[in-house]
């Protein structure tokens, strides 16, 4: 298995953009607890919003996760400071379905630590749902910490 992150291309980049909308809205969903219409138009703003100007927005990086050549996912940060240390910011990471379970997450986060130090960041940040067990469990195993967590209970 030869797993590498390429710089995004334009033209690869309205349909990442739509599917990263419906996934996001999907992972509302089903790990966030949102009402699927709820979770829709917030995938919608959130997407407008961080991608302004389409695939020229400055400030997002955009990468392909290949594997012998083939696409089989992607990933997505942004440059943040806080509290005076530059740090990046990962937004999504996602392996098409039919490739998951084969080490290829943790391949890609790995590769995306080395490119983001070479880039100069001090760490890595990011959020996940509570529910989603799996990219939690991976997040562990890669040395990542919670830094904050946010709890709900619902009342009957």
């Amino acid at each position: 298995m030869s797993v590498n992150l390429w710089p995004m291309r334009e033209d690869e980049f309205r349909a990442w953009s739509e599917d990263a909308r419906t996934w996001y809205a999907w992972d509302l969903v089903h790990h966030g607890g949102m009402p699927a219409e709820a979770a829709e138009r917030k995938a919608v703003a959130d997407m407008a919003g961080a991608f302004k100007d389409g695939f020229a927005t400055q400030g997002n990086v955009l990468f392909v996760i290949e594997e012998d050549g083939s696409v089989i996912g992607s990933v997505w940060f942004a440059p943040r400071e806080q509290h005076g240390e530059k740090q990046a910011f990962l937004y999504a990471i996602k392996v098409d379905e039919e490739h998951r379970g084969r080490g290829l997450g943790r391949r890609a986060m790995e590769l995306l630590e080395v490119e983001v130090k070479a880039r100069g960041f001090d760490r890595i940040m990011l959020n996940v749902f509570g529910g989603n067990e799996t990219a939690r469990a991976l997040y562990r195993k890669l040395g990542y910490g919670e830094a904050a967590v946010y709890m709900t209970k619902e009342l009957a």
